[in-house]
């Protein structure tokens, strides 16, 4: 399939780029999509909360009362789980969260994703362009010119470019993140997708290295 490569003032180039159908164009498997997004945001976590328990509470080394000819239940310590300021029963320990995926789900996840956004006409293709110097102001004439204010979006870029990146971190609703580099839960978590020319190449080329180290 082909799509128009818009300017970045807004008006079609005339030009078309061609999008490999077995990235771009496959039937979108929403189980791989489920499993990628789980893992990511449990990937997020810290695993860093934790309660005290019952022993690691400080005081209640004395025993409150007699044991016998109170009329009251029997205690053998004011940090009983039962009592204000006492441990917590079974709290939330320290640990990792983390979960892996085959690279093989991994990438139907994320060509699924990219199917997802041709199919629902959420994908749009720019021109290269960069800044001499971090710019938010000409980043958002771009963005104006594609009449893109107000839409939550991802631009993905062929390569790394800090100024582009910096241009884009303090506007609402603005990501901005190199195209080898974006996820599953990355490429569907805005309402448009925009790829820089270069980025299409850049994707395809990530998936056909990835595919080579698995087989």
């Amino acid at each position: 399939m082909t799509l128009e490569i818009y300017k970045t003032d807004g008006k079609p180039s005339g030009k078309k780029v061609e999008l490999d159908d077995a990235i771009f164009g496959i039937q979108p498997n929403d189980h791989s999509i489920y499993l990628s997004v789980k893992a990511f945001l449990a990937n997020q976590r810290q695993g860093t909360h934790k309660a005290k328990e019952r022993a690691e509470v400080r005081g209640g080394g004395k025993k409150p009362w007699r044991q016998k000819g109170r009329g009251t239940a029997r205690a053998g310590t004011t940090r009983s789980p039962l009592w204000i300021g006492g441990g917590t029963i079974f709290g939330p320990r320290p640990r990792d969260h983390r979960q892996k995926l085959p690279k093989k789900v991994r990438q139907l996840a994320r060509k699924s994703a990219l199917s997802y956004k041709v199919k629902d006409e959420q994908l749009m293709i720019v021109e290269d362009f960069t800044f001499e110097k971090p710019a938010t102001k000409d980043f958002i004439s771009i963005m104006d010119a594609l009449n893109l204010n107000g839409k939550k979006i991802l631009l993905l870029t062929g390569k790394n470019d800090i100024n582009i990146y910096k241009s884009g971190r303090n506007i609402s609703k603005v990501s901005v993140l190199e195209a080898s580099k974006a996820s599953a839960y990355d490429i569907l978590n805005n309402q448009l997708l925009i790829l820089q020319q270069s980025a299409v190449e850049a994707i395809s080329e990530t998936f056909k290295e990835n595919e080579a180290e698995v087989n």
